[in-house]
């Protein structure tokens, strides 16, 4: 290997110090000589080898003072060195991780490529979708429009009528001296809906328990083991009740009675089936507050061939105030045309259990035929569901036809009076009602004319309350009296719950607890009897004969009575 000619740097230090401590020894062996001669009195000057040595010395300590300077900077060049160093190594590792940065963010920014190709794609399969789902959305809207409409105009139809009915569960007892006594209950149950069909139309149907052959009562009796219980359409009807002229109604159908009327004439449970004009006016006069007048006509059976069954008549009416009392007299003529055919009626319309002779059984579910003196027991025969009290007479040919015609003549006089307590009004009512058209005399059981008593054609009523039923708590109670005469109304119409439909004495006492806003419990006794034992299918107890008094039938009712 060849020798490098010039000494390392790393040397340097090292040969200017043992050169620097050669000179130092040698310079102070001479001092020391020169001290010597010095102090011997032989001093001479310095030789040219100390003079030499003395610049070599002078030279090395400059020499080593330049070396000291050049290895500073060497130091301070090895510190910047380092640092260059380390700068290139921390550079090279931040570079590296740069790299590794770079390489991540592209790879990241290879996938964030890929997934928004993703995304577009799922963006333009969602704005397809999206056009789509608008599609059905707006044929989704247009149906749910169309749906809203119908619901609305169903809303609107729905909004003018309204549902109406009550519930009765009835207790009841019959008790008179020498017969036995009787109890059962009782179900009536009544669904309607009623109202306006457009701005000049009412309307409304109804259904209602009770036996399809006795239209005076609505009563379903607990028995015949659990069977189901008979329902039928109790009303249906049209009124043309105009805007322009509310006075005026025009009704008909099968409706509740549109005039005034009490049970001395009609059963409140009965329907009529015809038609009723009535024009009604409001008055703003001090006295005369409304006048009423309306005409009737009735059609209760209609043939093919022969004349028909009805009734034509009318009612005026008002309404009167006089301080505290408020009056509202009515009169009513009601002419019945061919009622001889309610002596021969089907064994549908008296739901007959039997026909024929001899009879046989036929599925009917009653009241069935009404018997008596003369009267068939098998259709066609009398429609009485109570019991044909009427005077009737059969002809040569066997035909049975009533003694008496019937036209009633009815004034009513309906009071009701404050008495400074505003739960507890006072009510009178009084009526007088006369068969324009009895017969002159009645006959007796035996059917003969009974010459020494006049007409059997009047009927009275008198009844008085205190109190009402209008709000929760309240009271009423009540009594009435009633008399009616054999001939002076149509027996097949009459009250049910009476002791007969005519020829009674009647009594009634009632009293009525309005429990809650759709609930009333009521009481009611009545106890009558037979006005004339001697008449003509006389409704008479056990063991009483024709002219004697009939002990008092008493009749005891339990109501309950839910209305909605």
């Amino acid at each position: 290997m060849k020798r490098d000619s010039h000494w390392p740097t790393a040397l340097l230090p090292a040969v200017a110090v043992i050169l620097s401590v050669t000179l130092t020894l040698t310079l102070s062996a001479q001092s020391q000589e020169s001290h010597k001669a010095t102090a011997r009195g032989k001093a001479h000057p310095p030789t040219a080898a100390e003079q030499a040595l003395k610049d070599l010395h002078d030279l090395v300590t400059a020499q080593q003072q330049e070396i000291q300077n050049q290895q500073q900077q060497l130091d301070q060049l090895k510190s910047q060195l380092r640092q260059l160093l380390d700068a290139t190594q921390q550079s090279d590792a931040a570079a590296k991780k740069g790299q590794a940065s770079a390489d991540q963010a592209r790879a990241a920014a290879d996938q964030a490529q890929q997934a928004a190709s993703a995304a577009q794609h799922t963006a333009e399969q969602a704005s397809s979708s999206a056009g789509a789902a608008n599609s059905v959305l707006a044929v989704a809207n247009t149906q749910e429009q169309a749906q809203d409409k119908r619901l609305s105009a169903l809303s609107d139809v729905l909004g003018r009528f309204r549902f109406s009915g009550d519930m009765r569960v009835r207790g009841e007892g019959f008790y008179q001296d020498g017969s036995l006594s009787r109890n059962r209950a009782r179900l009536r149950v009544r669904l309607g809906l009623d109202g306006r069909l457009n701005e000049d139309f009412l309307g409304g149907i109804s259904i209602a328990t009770g036996t399809l052959g006795d239209p005076t009562t609505t009563n379903e009796t607990f028995t015949n083991a659990f069977d189901r219980k008979t329902i039928g359409l109790d009303r249906g009807y049209i009124t043309y009740n105009p805007v322009a002229a509310n006075w005026l109604s025009l009704t008909g159908g099968k409706f509740a009675f549109p005039w005034t009327r009490t049970s001395l004439t009609f059963d409140p449970d009965l329907n009529p089936e015809g038609f009723n004009e009535k024009l009604s006016f409001n008055l703003n006069s001090p006295v005369l507050k409304n006048f009423t007048i309306q005409g009737i006509e009735l059609l209760y059976n209609e043939v093919a061939k022969g004349a028909d069954s009805f009734a034509v008549g009318g009612q005026v009416s008002s309404q009167l105030k006089f301080g505290p009392v408020t009056s509202a007299p009515s009169f009513t003529l009601l002419n019945f045309r061919y009622a001889d055919v309610l002596l021969a009626e089907s064994a549908f319309a008296t739901q007959a259990t039997s026909s024929g002779s001899p009879a046989i059984p036929i599925p009917g579910e009653g009241p069935g035929c009404a018997t008596g003196a003369g009267l068939p027991s098998v259709p066609p025969c009398a429609f009485a569901a109570n019991g044909m009290t009427n005077a009737t007479f059969t002809d040569s040919s066997g035909k049975a036809h009533f003694l008496s015609r019937f036209e009633y003549a009815d004034f009513i006089l309906n009071n009701q009076i404050k008495t400074g307590a505003a739960r507890f009004p006072l009510t009178v009512l009084l009526e007088f009602e006369d068969n324009l058209k009895a017969a002159q005399h009645p006959l007796d059981s035996s059917g003969a004319v009974i010459s020494s008593l006049g007409s059997q054609g009047k009927a009275y009523l008198a009844d008085v309350s205190l109190g009402q039923t209008k709000n929760k708590g309240d009271f009423q109670f009540g009594y009435s009296y009633w008399r009616t005469e054999q001939d002076a109304i149509l027996a097949s119409f009459a009250e049910s719950d009476q002791r007969a439909p005519t020829n009674i004495v009647q009594h009634r006492v009632y009293g009525l607890w309005k429990i809650r806003a759709n609930t009333v419990a009521q009481y009611t006794l009545f106890f009558g009897r037979t006005l004339n034992s001697s008449l003509e299918h006389a409704a008479l107890g056990t063991g009483v004969t024709a002219g004697e008094v009939e002990p008092l039938l008493k009749r005891q009712e339990f109501d309950l009575v839910y209305t909605f």
